[in-house]
């Protein structure tokens, strides 16, 4: 399913992690999937509230979650920096469909990154 909104269609996801050599493309290139997916859900189903918001958010935590394995077989892991770039993009994404008084710590609770 293609992305409607044009502020998340314009946007180049992680593109910290992209740029710095420490992060490999193919794992990041994951990690930009999930939050792509989390972008067509959000727009799939149209949560009505923040509780809603957060249940697709924290899906897409335990995706992040699951992928820090991967990071660390290709010599990196989900480290302060990246975290908080990753959390960056939660914001975003929240902000992009309308959800500005989203709270940052609840659009990732359940992160063990």
């Amino acid at each position: 399913m293609p992305i409607t909104n044009q502020q998340v269609a314009g946007h180049a996801f992680l593109q910290e992690m992209y740029d710095d050599a420490y992060f490999p493309d193919h794992v990041v290139d994951r990690a930009e999937a999930i939050l792509l997916r989390l972008c067509e859900r959000i727009e799939a189903e149209a949560p009505s509230d923040l509780e809603g918001l957060y249940a697709l958010t924290r899906a897409a935590t335990e995706e992040f979650n699951q992928l820090e394995g991967e990071f660390v077989a290709a010599g990196s892991e989900i480290e302060t920096v990246a975290r908080e770039w990753i959390c960056d993009e939660f914001r975003f994404v929240a902000s992009a469909y309308g959800f500005t008084e989203a709270d940052a710590e609840q659009l990732a609770a359940g992160r063990d990154w």
